[in-house]
Formats: C-alpha cells, structure tokens, sequence
C-alpha cells in the first residue's frame, strides 16, 4: 500500500511539473511562434470577428519574396483549392482528402466575401469575411493573415487565430492539450509551407533572368 502511495504521489508530480512547464515555457512558445510584441499586440483587420471569450494565438514568419508573390500561395487556401500547405498525410489520416499545390493555379487567384474555405472534404467550412488583395485575408471566427512588406523582396506573413469560445471544463479539457497544439503544428506547417513555396517560385524567376541576362 505505502508503495502505491508512493506511486501516486510520484506520478501526481511529475504530471504536475509537465504542466507547468508546457505553461510557463512551451505554450508562450508557441502561441506567438515567431512573432515580435508589436506585432502581437498590434491591432488586424480580423480583429472584430473575434468571439469574446475565444483563445487568440499571433504567428508570423518572414518570407524572401514580395509580398504579391506570398498573396498568390496564400490566396489559394482551401481543400478542394491549393491546401493549406502543410502536413498533407497528417490531414488526410482523417479524411480530409487535402492534396497541397505546388504551383500557382490561375482559376484559385480570385477569392471574395462569402466564398466558403474548406477543411475537409464534404467537411466544415469557413466563410470569407474579409478580403484586402495582397494585404490581407479575414475568415469567418477571426482567422486572419496579413502581410507586411518588410521592403520589395521580403514580406512578414502575421498570422491570428482566434479559437471557439473556450468555455467551461469539458471545452478547457478538449482545447489546451488536444486542439491547442494539434493547430500549432498544423499552422506552423502551412507558414513554413507557404515560405518554401513562395521563396522557390523567387529562386526559379531570379535564375530565369540571371540565365536571360548571361544569353543577351
């Protein structure tokens, strides 16, 4: 008996202390991955949809491309449309039937209010609640990216999510350790996704004219 005792109390600590250390230093970590204060604190275009007692997390990441470049990839969300650029086998465990493009698709550059960006096949969806070209894309909830342009050849992807209303033990108990983190390295992945692709279509054109100017 004292030996499960022992055991509960070791356990009880342990479980105490990877909270409080997921607390203290992972989630600040990440729930402002790459973000400068200001730009945390700075107010966005999606800020008034956010819901009241929803759980705001500001990303941001920089890209070597214009910011018109990074706008081409971001305008693309969407399954059924461009993907989201990340863990495609992740999302696709759960039948999501996301399949990530690797090349500016003309018939995705033209989003507006109202149309509807899919998650899943068949799946929910979220509305277009703002749209500013190549500066800013608002989803219904407060979702939103933004781009700064840092000077003509780089650009800072902000990214804001604002969660459902965290409210009461079963939604805390489902939001800080499952959906919390499971978004992080979801959004994470579409930020690096959208960087890698935005940064290689930058090295394709500069070797075009690199190659163009060497034959003249």
């Amino acid at each position: 008996m004292p030996k499960l005792r022992n055991a509960i109390l070791f356990g009880s600590v342990m479980l105490l202390s990877l909270v409080a250390i997921y607390a203290s230093l992972l989630r600040p970590w990440h729930m402002q991955w790459g973000a400068t204060d200001a730009e945390v604190s700075m107010p966005l275009p999606g800020d008034p949809y956010i819901p009241e007692k929803a759980v705001v997390s500001t990303r941001a990441i920089t890209i070597q491309a214009p910011r018109a470049v990074v706008w081409a990839w971001l305008v693309q969300l969407g399954q059924g449309r461009g993907g989201f650029y990340s863990y495609e086998w992740l999302e696709n465990l759960f039948a999501a039937d996301m399949h990530n493009a690797d090349s500016i698709v003309p018939e995705l550059q033209q989003i507006k209010v109202g149309d509807h960006v899919s998650f899943q096949r068949n799946g929910p969806f979220a509305v277009v609640a703002l749209v500013d070209p190549e500066r800013a894309l608002v989803l219904e909830g407060g979702w939103t990216c933004v781009l700064e342009p840092v000077n003509d050849s780089t650009t800072r992807l902000i990214v804001r999510y604002a969660s459902f209303e965290v409210n009461g033990f079963l939604s805390e108990l489902f939001y800080y350790p499952i959906f919390e983190p499971a978004h992080f390295v979801m959004e994470n992945g579409m930020m690096l996704g959208i960087k890698a692709r935005a940064e290689a279509g930058q090295q394709v054109e500069s070797a075009g004219v690199t190659k163009l100017q060497e034959d003249r």
